[in-house]
Order: structure tokens, then sequence, then C-alpha cells
């Protein structure tokens, strides 16, 4: 490294955990650049978040000022039944955000000189003196450290790893986003200011209130936010979620706009009849809903030299544990504390490396735990029945996206 000059690091991907890293390196005394291969900034996912402590610490080490406006509190958890009763309901203060807040805050806390939008990345190399970046415009770029944040389909993690590859885990999660005030006050007065929960036989849905346009936390202008997870089987189910009008089968995911009709009125006639009328209602008012199959993945390392991965490009954990933003953020924190530690940059990768790999496969393992009732779904009547021993309303309020130092 050139102890005469300021350290330098590239980062691939300009998504959340590539601005955590961003934020932190460059609090840090690092030059930083970040490729984001979309040419305009990444906007108008509305998709939930659930905040904890380590989250709130890493927002505030990366320069971010955290008032009220950065989410929703809430103060219990609720499970209705399908009929729309209580069943059950325990205190449990949290705040929940969105996607496009967190982009924002950390978006807004990085000078425009180190972000690079559309720079398509084509290839990494480990090297000696310095990694090499190489866009597909054919311009080369040299760092002391490559830090790969490009999401759970990483090229930069298949070019290393090639031999690891994401694992379907027998289902999906439907998403949508509905405004607060397209809701009936009835259903307002039961969801909003809860996190809440329905069990309908071999499903699951959970939604919390978060914030509406322009970021308004402010009630009357917020949006409810479901995740509602269905099994679904690979071979004959998924494929046709997966098709297109056109005959065209989308591998991995489909963008919103390209679900069938046809799948959105199954889904939409599937949760007047499983559904609490609560969560029917969201379901079936939301704007532009969106299903992503479930994936997991672990991998043996996180570093390769000079060549780093982070967040999900690294460990991709099913979302019962609410901890993606928060593991991307994590290791980002983990990344900077292990760089100053120590001047050589192998070896403060290769620290991070040890610490992060340990950690991400704690909550691979604890997502997948949360989620084996969902996988049963698709086996046979024994696991299923014993799957559900782990499924009481309580076991799935008290385990579901809460903190967990791992």
């Amino acid at each position: 490294m050139n102890v005469s000059a300021k350290p330098k690091a590239i980062i691939v991907g300009g998504s959340l955990g590539g601005l955590f890293a961003a934020n932190l390196l460059v609090r840090n005394g690092w030059a930083v650049d970040v490729f984001e291969r979309v040419p305009e900034e990444l906007a108008g996912r509305g998709a939930g978040i659930v905040t904890h402590p380590e989250l709130f610490e890493a927002l505030t080490a990366a320069g971010v000022q955290i008032d009220n406006s950065i989410g929703v509190k809430v103060q219990s958890r609720v499970t209705f039944d399908q009929g729309g009763a209580v069943l059950s309901e325990r205190a449990l203060p949290q705040t929940l955000t969105a996607w496009g807040k967190m982009y924002h805050v950390l978006r807004s806390a990085l000078p425009d000189l180190h972000y690079r939008s559309g720079g398509s990345v084509a290839s990494v190399a480990d090297g000696p003196e310095h990694a090499t970046v190489t866009l597909s415009d054919g311009s080369v770029h040299q760092a002391d450290i490559v830090i790969a944040a490009d999401g759970f389909k990483s090229a930069i993690r298949e070019q290393f790893l090639p031999d690891v590859k994401l694992e379907y885990a027998g289902y999906v999660a439907w998403r949508g986003l509905v405004e607060e005030m397209a809701l009936t006050q009835q259903t307002r007065d039961a969801l909003f200011e809860k996190f809440a929960f329905c069990l309908p036989p071999r499903e699951q849905i959970l939604g919390y209130p978060v914030a509406g346009r322009g970021n308004s936390t402010v009630p009357g202008e917020r949006r409810y936010n479901f995740v509602w997870y269905r099994a679904t089987s690979e071979d004959v189910d998924l494929p046709n979620l997966l098709t297109d009008e056109t005959g065209k089968r989308w591998i991995g995911g489909i963008p919103p706009k390209l679900i069938r009709p046809d799948v959105l009125a199954d889904m939409e006639e599937a949760a007047v009849t499983l559904l609490a009328p609560q969560f029917a209602e969201v379901v079936t008012r939301a704007t532009e809903p969106l299903f992503q199959p479930i994936f997991d993945l672990e991998v043996p390392q996180m570093a390769f030299g000079r060549v780093a991965l982070l967040g999900d490009a690294a460990f991709v954990a099913r979302p019962h544990c609410g901890m993606g933003v928060t593991k991307a953020a994590s290791d980002a924190m983990a990344l900077v504390a292990a760089l100053r530690a120590t001047a050589d940059v192998r070896e403060a990768l290769g620290e991070y490396s040890r610490v992060r790999t340990e950690v991400g496969a704690a909550i691979v393992q604890h997502a997948r735990h949360l989620g084996a009732y969902m996988q049963a779904q698709l086996k046979d009547d024994t696991e299923r029945v014993m799957a559900e021993r782990y499924r009481t309303p309580d076991a799935v309020m008290r385990e579901t996206a809460v903190s967990k130092r791992f």
C-alpha cells in the first residue's frame, strides 16, 4: 500500500451494503469509488426493513443522523386467526423502516464524487500489489482492496467460488405495499401500530407499517408492508409463476410488471380464502405486489487476497430473521475494524473473513430453522406434523425478525 496517499477501495454494487461500506471507509480515511451498474440512482424499492440495534450502530458510524423519521415505531406483536380474531399478543417495541428510506439516508451521507452510476463490472482480479477491476467499457481500475457488494446473484462470488450455488428453499414470499388511507378504518385500527402475523394452514403472513411517499412517517401517510410465505414446488409451481405472458421463463425472479394477471388473480383469491380479513384486505389492495423465490447460500470464505465479499454477495439468508440489511451493515463495520487493526490489507481481509464467515453461517442456519415449517409443506405428513410443533403464535412472534447477536 502506498503510505504517502490515501488507501484506495473499489466497491462493486451501490445498494445498501455497498453504501454502508463506502460511508464507513470514507470516514476512516480511504479513497473510495462505488461502481453501480444501474445508470440512474437506485430508487423506488418499497420493501420493509426491520431494524436492530446493530443497524443503528452502523448508521451512526456511517455519519447518518438518526431521528424519528428513520422509521415507524410499533409497540407490540399480534397474531390473528383466519377469522380475524386476536389469538395472541405480546409487547415488543421495534422500529420498522423501508429500503427507500435506508437508501436515501446512506446515499445522502456519501459525497457524489465517490458514486459512479452505470459502472458495469466485467471482472475482478487479485494481485500482489493491488486488485484490478475491469468495466464492461474496457476501462481498468486499480485499488488496494475490492469489495463485492453486488447482491445475492453476485457475479464476483461466482468468479471466485464457481461451485457455490443458491439453493431454493421450497417456497416463495409474496410482498407488497398498500397506502394507509387505502385501507378501511377497521383494518387500520387492527394493523397499524403493530407487527402482525397470521398462520393459516401450511402458510404464514406477516406485516408492519413503514414510511410512505417521500419517506413520510406521519399517520395517514404511511404504508403497510406484507410478506406472505407460500410453499411452491420447484418442478411445477415455481416455473409456472416465473413464466410471463409471452411464454418467457425467468430464472430466480420475475419483474413485478411481468407477473401474469391469472397468477395475481389466483394469489388474491387465496388471500380472501386463507387469510384473516385484515390481511386479505391488505393483499388485495396492494399496488403492484411481487413475489421472490426464497433461496439460501453459504460461502466457505469471504476474502480472496485483496478481494472481499460483503452482504448478500457472501451469505444469503432466508428473510425470517429480518437480518439482511443488518448483516450487510455489520459486515461493513467488521471490515473497517479489521483494516484499522493492521496495515496489511490481505491480513485484514483474512481476519474479516474469519469473523464474518462464522457469523454468516449462524444467521443462515437460524433462518433455516425459522423457515423449516414452510419447507416441510412439500414433504411427508410426519415432517409437517413435526414442524407444526414449532409454529405456535407465541413461538413465531418470539423468534421472527428479532435482534440476536450472532
